[in-house]
């Protein structure tokens, strides 16, 4: 063997990098173990500050460096933020209202609603349609584009502006993302920009237990803003009169004139005695507790319809607070004070605000206040912006209450002290992303550029809401498009599940191997499985890459991978001692021959592992990634290590009479003559009738998919008692309804077999970009549960807590907006194609013949149809589910990179023998190759089955419809490479396949 110096030199660093890397993990569960023994927690804090591992390594730094686990072991939250390229190009045109541009912008909203693109693209030929012979200098020479666009900038010099500043705002984006999630103390988060998908920032948070808490961070843009106010008294009047309009049944249409003389009405009013309030619906709060009954149901129909404003909201409040309203009412308060007949009446310089949180002097629950802001500058912004604060604190006010403490740069303190000299007396409005945090009187000028945000919070709340102020403005709207919450008791079960397949399935490969290859072959055999797994946790952990259930699922096929190189390289040795070698040359000529077949078989399943990779995501790339590691991982020990351990052996004239055979292995598919070519018009036309049968299912039966290729949301609810998804459907039937009065799309499936677990889909107001609709839709399925007495949760948060499991609980939630739906579908059928593509190529410039690579990827086409078909004809006629999901699509793409290893070995050996024997019958050649590797074949595609049985038997519901997949992939990938490829490349070959004798020659009497 050559190069031994190298080999030996890789495997020590591979080995001492693999021991320093996975110590950490030792190291961390041994601080938490020390630490679980101090009582005292801010003790057990100052121990973990206190310790250095080596000497210089914290306790933080071992968390971040030990081997990390995703979502579906430890729990926690998967999401994908889309910033709005729309919103961005709407603020470089400085929101004009020119007609071709609104035109424009909403055509290019539709053509990206509908088949996706590139927005810039879509909004400039949109543009160009909409105004012939303008340029794009006369919507984008605003002061956002100063110094990069001018009124004399030609549209392409316009184009790569706005593209500079769409990628600037992403990047801004991606980096207030995580300056807030690193702010939160998240663990080992993974955050990244989804390449080729422009504006998607995917966050991976384990560990996470509060999702309300951070879709709120995600999405909120930190749009921080200082308002002054009208006094509630000055607002009045307009309301009442607002209030008499909408009653009288006024559509907004009266004359100039009468909207002159209400004005004026309304502007005389304010100089009066206060108006007659309408009755109370809730009272405030008196220093004295001496307030009067609250009316529990003050309103009906009859004062609605006399007072459909008054009879909701009740006037006053003092200073800002015009009025206040039941949460519940807020919709229809909004519906009418931004009406049309509102515009009219209203002053223009208003703008009415509700508070971020229910008033603290209220007696009744989540009642909110309405703030009257008055708009003093040109452009409608406000006078002062979060652009000028420069630290936030979370703190404690005199009284112990949380508040925000906020520190401005210089221009802004000299902004702040003038706004608040100019407004003593009155209240000062501080706005956040659209709603009141606090409106406190101003008692005098405020100089160094101090302010305060206060409220009824909880300390979280303050905390979030410095975080968000220090980690800067969102540059663009931030919205939610996919999500998935798992919980920590699922990821404990999810680490079970994977460690027992993982265990079970080696504990099986290693006595398989003992017993197809005898004692030493089998168990260097299995020592080599041993080195595989400690390098590749090694080589994960050194990459800080999360291993998740898939991920596990990814290592545990890369052990079949391994024993594949394996089996190849001793049934080589095993023929040539066959033909009379001794040990030291057929060992050498065993490797030597075998190692063609397993480059090229490895170097397949690495294209088709990339290809996952780059188009993958969430769970597939886990895969991916740890499928990767152990192919080369792999590859490395089987054709390298093994034979160091060999030749050292051999050379000291140690295991001279070692024998790579067993009585069960001995005569195992030796010596047949099998005569598959001749078989070919059977085996062509019962593939043909499956392919029809197949097809024929996705037009009658089409396939179950999932919320990844319809867009939806997905929630998997564990009961206390034994429920049937019929059940769960009735129940369901009419609850989720969308805004626009339409029934939602609902289903509901049995997860596993005890019982209890279902989970729920729906379509529910899946196109809204609101960040209070997940919340509304897990409280609509709360709601018809408890209505139904199938849940026994005494609150809504309660049931979405996946650790409260008693009572029912949502233990696990996905969520795929329509957008991630659509690029997902599209994304499945390039990768799978693509894969094919590469393939093709790799195998035309490996065996330089068009024929081997036509008959491989017709196979491979075939494989995939198969396995396509048989989850068509076998969904919901099975005990698990066989949705269409993007882990099914890595499945079809595992299928393919596996299924291409039988090929290659078979056309490697015809390759072979075509070169040993250039006049041979080229028939009897085909049949001879196929019949050589047969016992490869069956040995490699048993012990993949052993691991791929353990996985769907042992894995857990998460992957069993993935090995579902593979089993099927490997079943009939094998049957594809014998009965379809060889025959396929031989008759692209240009020969025409004979009726063979009964009798076949043998490969020696091959001429």
């Amino acid at each position: 063997m050559q190069n031994k110096g190298i080999v030996i030199c890789v495997a020590v660093l591979l080995t001492l990098a693999s021991i320093f890397y996975l110590s950490f993990s030792f190291a961390t569960r041994y601080y938490d173990s020390e630490a679980a023994k101090i009582k005292d927690p801010i003790a057990q804090q100052d121990y973990k500050d206190s310790v250095k591992y080596l000497g210089v390594y914290s306790y933080q730094n071992c968390l971040e460096t030990q081997i990390g686990l995703g979502l579906d072991l430890k729990g926690g939250m998967n999401v994908i933020l889309e910033i709005s390229v729309p919103d961005v190009i709407e603020n470089l045109a400085d929101h004009k209202t020119d007609a071709g541009f609104t035109n424009a912008m909403k055509e290019a909203r539709a053509q990206e609603e509908a088949n996706g693109g590139d927005f810039v693209s879509l909004f400039i030929n949109a543009y160009h349609k909409s105004a012939p012979g303008h340029k794009l200098a006369e919507v984008f020479a605003t002061q956002q584009l100063q110094g990069k666009v001018s009124p004399q900038s030609s549209d392409a010099e316009v184009e790569k502006a706005i593209r500079a500043s769409v990628q600037e705002a992403i990047d801004n984006s991606f980096n207030v993302v995580r300056t807030r999630i690193d702010k939160f103390g998240v663990v080992q988060p993974n955050i990244q920009k989804l390449e080729g998908q422009q504006g998607r920032i995917m966050v991976e948070m384990p560990g996470i237990s509060q999702p309300e808490r951070m879709r709120k961070m995600l999405q909120g843009s930190a749009n921080l803003e200082f308002w002054e106010t009208y006094n509630s008294e000055e607002i009045a009047p307009y309301l009442q009169q607002l209030d008499t309009h909408i009653a009288n049944g006024d559509n907004g249409e009266e004359k100039n004139d009468t909207v002159a003389a209400d004005s004026a009405a309304a502007k005389k009013k304010v100089a009066k005695a206060e108006p007659k309030k309408a009755e109370a619906k809730f009272s405030i709060k008196k220093k004295d507790d001496a307030a009067a009954k609250v009316g529990a149901d003050a309103q009906n129909a009859a004062a609605i319809k006399a007072h459909p404003l008054l009879a909701r909201l009740q006037l006053g409040g003092g200073l800002s607070t015009v009025g206040y309203a039941s949460v519940r009412d807020t919709a229809a308060i909004n519906k009418i004070i931004y009406s049309a007949v509102a515009k009219r009446l209203l002053p223009s310089d208003l703008r009415l605000l509700w508070s971020a949180q229910p008033a603290d002097n209220i007696k009744m629950k989540n009642i909110y206040e309405l703030h009257a802001l008055k708009v003093t500058t040109t452009t409608g912004r406000a006078p002062l912006e979060g652009d000028v604060i420069t630290d936030a604190k979370d703190e404690f006010d005199q009284m112990g209450s949380p508040v925000v403490s906020m520190k401005m740069n210089t221009e802004g303190a000299r902004k702040w002290a003038q706004m608040t000299k100019a407004n003593v007396g009155k209240a000062i409005a501080i706005v956040l992303d659209g709603v009141v945090y606090s409106a406190p009187r101003v008692n005098g000028e405020i100089d160094g550029g101090n302010s305060q945000i206060s409220g009824n919070f909880t300390i979280e709340m303050t905390k979030d809401l410095a975080n968000t102020l220090k980690s800067g403005r969102m540059p663009a709207p931030a919205r939610i498009v996919q999500e998935e919450v798992v919980g920590p008791t699922l990821g404990a079960q999810s680490i079970q599940m994977g460690i027992i397949s993982f265990v079970v399935a080696f504990v099986l490969l290693m006595v398989y191997m003992v017993m197809m290859y005898n004692i030493i072959p089998g168990m260097m055999a299995n020592l080599a499985l041993l080195v595989n797994v400690f390098f590749t946790l090694g080589i994960l952990t050194s990459f800080q890459a999360a291993l998740t259930l898939p991920g596990l699922a990814g290592m545990v096929l890369s052990l079949g991978t391994a024993v594949d190189a394996n089996v190849l390289i001793y049934e080589r040795i095993k023929e040539e001692l066959r033909s009379g070698k001794g040990m030291k040359q057929a060992v050498a000529a065993g490797y030597g021959n075998a190692f063609s077949a397993i480059f090229d078989s490895n170097l397949t399943s690495l294209i088709t592992g990339v290809i996952l990779l780059t188009t993958g995501t969430g769970p597939i790339r886990g895969f991916a990634t740890t499928w990767i590691i152990g192919i080369i991982v792999s590859f490395f020990t089987a054709v390298f290590l093994t034979r160091l351990v060999y030749d050292y052996k051999l050379n000291h004239d140690k295991w001279m009479h070692c024998k790579f055979d067993t009585p069960v292995s001995h005569n195992l598919m030796q010596g047949k003559k099998y005569k598959f070519m001749s078989m070919y018009k059977t085996t062509f036309t019962v593939a043909i009738v499956a392919a029809v049968v197949f097809i024929g299912s996705f037009f009658v039966r089409g396939l179950s998919k999932s919320i990844d290729f319809t867009g939806g949301r997905n929630y998997v609810v564990q009961f206390e008692n034994p429920v049937e998804p019929e059940q769960i459907r009735t129940v369901l039937g009419g609850a989720f309804v969308n805004a626009d009065g339409t029934k939602a799309t609902t289903s509901a499936i049995a997860i596993g077999t005890d019982g209890k677990t279902i989970r729920v889909s729906t379509n529910y107001m899946i196109e809204s970009n609101s960040p209070t609709v997940d919340d509304e839709a897990e409280t609509i399925l709360y709601n018809a549960l408890k209505k139904a007495n199938l849940v026994s949760q005494k609150s809504v948060e309660a049931f979405k807590n996946p650790d409260v499991r008693q009572g029912g609980s949502i233990i696990s939630s996905t969520k795929v907006g329509p957008s991630v739906a659509k690029d997902i579908t599209m994304g499945a059928i390039y990768s799978v194609l693509f894969a094919l593509i590469a393939i093709f190529l790799y195998i035309l410039v490996r065996f330089r013949n068009v024929a081997f690579s036509v008959g491989s990827t017709i196979a491979l086409a075939f494989d995939a149809l198969t396995v396509i078909g048989f989850y068509s004809l076998l969904w919901g006629l099975v005990p698990f589910s066989l949705e269409i999901d993007q882990t099914f699509i890595g499945a079809i793409l595992t299928v393919v990179g596996y299924s291409i290893n039988d090929k290659v070995v078979v056309f490697d050996r015809i390759r072979e023998n075509l070169k040993l024997h250039p006049k041979g019958d080229r028939q009897q050649i085909f049949n001879a190759s196929i019949n050589e590797t047969l016992a490869r074949t069956i040995n490699t595609s048993t012990s993949t089955l052993i691991v791929l049985l353990c996985i769907f038997i042992l894995g857990g519901d998460s992957i069993r419809s993935f090995s579902f997949a593979m089993i099927l992939g490997v079943v009939f990938g094998t049957l594809s490479s014998i009965f379809i490829a060889s025959p396929m490349a031989y008759i692209v070959l240009g020969r025409k396949i004979k009726e063979e004798p009964a009798e076949e020659a043998a490969v020696a009497e091959v001429k």
